[in-house]
């Protein structure tokens, strides 16, 4: 317990405990003055209004796509389900800035797909996607999977005999989804909905990619302007301007809740309701639905890869120019991307290597043990996952700036300065699947052998450790899918000793090397799905829900 509150609180509570000091008491007073004339400039008051007008348009977005989604996959009688499911989260596992990229690509005077159409935009037309619309969109679309996600739990907890009576009363499929389906799910829905905000107000690689060279300005996006100009000095009022984006992102986190919780939802059954028929709307809803996944994956996605495969920008995907040498020379030439391949490789591996035996202790107290204690765990790891990345980028510069105690150094600048902040984000996420296959387990098996005078370290060995085999597994599996393409948590972090592969994409595309980033992309997608169809055979050992791409 002694080392579970000292990893938690020296890489989760005191990062954001120092962020707090720096912001509100930077020379050990507070300065209400100072406060009120930094969150009162022009600038600030912008980038606020506009990351609100944002995130929330485009959780509204998300929250209609999501929650329609849920609702086709999860019941009605659609064909090939399972695979529409696996096409649908998939965009949640490709890394944003990639997404964004895509698009761009795809819509751009110099798009290869389109323009091998005859479709593109004439040239020196304003790309549509380099606007607050635009982002409100992709941001929409992004975030519509964890909709998704939590309204397709919620269906699978609806009673069946609610959902029998009102069709043996003559009920057809449009009211029985509005007057039973749609209150009951109403939770899931708004749960769902603070995800997709809480995604939208801290998805740095959207709002960068299309927000800056549009000049519309965001906090997140102003935060990292502002240390790109003028470094560690201006830390103390991009604290100020990071504990406003916390407070935005709790203060939507606690509407949405509150709305969830409003009506008693409570039901007698949780038996999985019956398919609705779709009748002889069941082709033309496939053909809707498959089209949706065409238009808004297949479509950036073949842009993207087309944009990769010319020998340069804005030439005509043809025999003449196609090329893989852009694939070559990201995988063997450019010494850049290498390294910072490798060192988010090794990044990650040593994450997934700390956090899963980590997130088995830690999973052990939260699921067997109660107390003050373990609620503060949980509520810590929690928050460090639920809050932008870039705040967590921030509260580690400012905790690893000055040397250290013992090692007489700082950390910032390097690539460790980066694990820690791997360590503190991605906590929960690797707790996640943990505590679902605790709540699989049977507890009396370490009781009997607690009874019989075996210590913990060997109950977790020999009981608990053969039964969460799968979970684990796919906790190490979500942290490596998550991390190695990351950007939220490390753009503030990367040096040039230390760079990682996230970041490269924006840095390519702002350099001039688009083809060179999007060949990166295309990779960054591949590895992404190799290890989604990887885990696909293991679904079954694994808890309901674990995996997001699971049926």
């Amino acid at each position: 317990m002694a080392l579970l509150v000292l990893f938690v609180g020296l890489l989760s509570i005191a990062p954001l405990a120092r962020l707090g000091y720096a912001a509100l008491l930077p020379d050990g007073v507070l300065d209400p003055a100072r406060i009120t004339g930094l969150l009162g400039g022009r600038r600030v008051i912008e980038a606020t209004i506009n990351t609100i007008w944002i995130s929330v348009s485009a959780t509204m977005l998300a929250t209609l796509a999501g929650t329609a989604a849920a609702l086709l996959a999860g019941l009605s009688d659609m064909r090939s389900r399972t695979a529409w499911v696996f096409g649908f989260v998939l965009p949640l596992m490709i890394p944003p800035q990639v997404t964004a990229l895509a698009w761009v690509q795809a819509f751009s005077p110099a798009s290869p797909l389109l323009g091998a159409f005859g479709l593109s935009l004439p040239p020196g037309t304003r790309h549509p996607l380099y606007s607050a619309g635009g982002i409100v969109f992709l941001l929409g679309l992004y975030n519509a999977p964890l909709v998704f996600l939590s309204v397709r739990a919620s269906l699978h907890r609806l009673p069946a005999p609610l959902i029998e009576a009102a069709r043996s009363a003559g009920a057809g499929g449009l009211p029985v989804t509005r007057d039973i389906v749609l209150p009951l799910i109403r939770g899931g829905i708004f749960a769902g909905a603070a995800l997709a905000f809480v995604s939208s107000i801290g998805n740095f690689g959207i709002q960068a990619m299309l927000g800056i060279p549009a000049r519309v300005p965001t906090l997140i996006t102003l935060i990292y302007q502002q240390l790109n100009s003028y470094g560690p000095s201006a830390l103390n009022d991009m604290a100020l301007l990071a504990l406003l984006l916390a407070g935005l992102t709790l203060l939507g986190m606690g509407l949405t809740a509150w709305l969830g919780r409003r009506g008693d939802q409570r039901v007698d059954s949780a038996a999985r309701p019956p398919r609705l028929s779709l009748g002889r709307w069941r082709m033309p809803v496939t053909l809707l639905a498959w089209g949706y996944l065409a238009l808004c994956l297949a479509l950036p996605l073949t842009a993207l890869l087309g944009t990769a495969l010319v020998r340069g920008y804005g030439q005509p995907l043809s025999a003449e120019t196609l090329t893989f040498g852009n694939f070559v020379n990201a995988l063997f030439h450019h010494p850049g991307i290498r390294d910072a391949f490798l060192t988010s490789l090794w990044l990650t591996l040593a994450a997934v290597a700390v956090l899963v035996p980590v997130s088995v202790a830690l999973g052990y107290v939260l699921s067997w043990r109660r107390g003050r204690i373990a609620r503060g765990l949980m509520i810590a790891s929690e928050l460090a996952y639920a809050l932008p990345g870039i705040i967590i980028g921030v509260a580690m510069i400012l905790f690893f700036l000055r040397p250290l105690p013992i090692i007489g150094t700082g950390l910032y600048g390097t690539a460790w300065v980066i694990l820690a902040a791997y360590l503190s984000n991605f906590l929960a996420l690797a707790l996640r699947p943990i505590l679902g296959g605790y709540a699989q387990m049977d507890r009396a098996l370490d009781e009997a052998a607690q009874l019989t005078g075996a210590g913990l370290l060997t109950r977790l060995r020999d009981i608990v450790l053969p039964s969460l085999a799968p979970a684990a597994m796919a906790s190490g599996v979500l942290v490596f899918m998550t991390a190695i393409n990351e950007i939220q948590v490390s753009v503030l972090l990367v040096s040039s000793r230390a760079q990682t592969i996230g970041p490269m994409i924006i840095f390519l595309e702002e350099a001039g090397s688009s083809t060179l980033a999007a060949a990166v992309g295309c990779l960054m997608v591949a590895l992404v799905l190799v290890l989604m169809l990887a885990s696909l055979p293991f679904r079954r050992h694994l808890p309901p829900g674990v995996l997001p791409w699971q049926d």
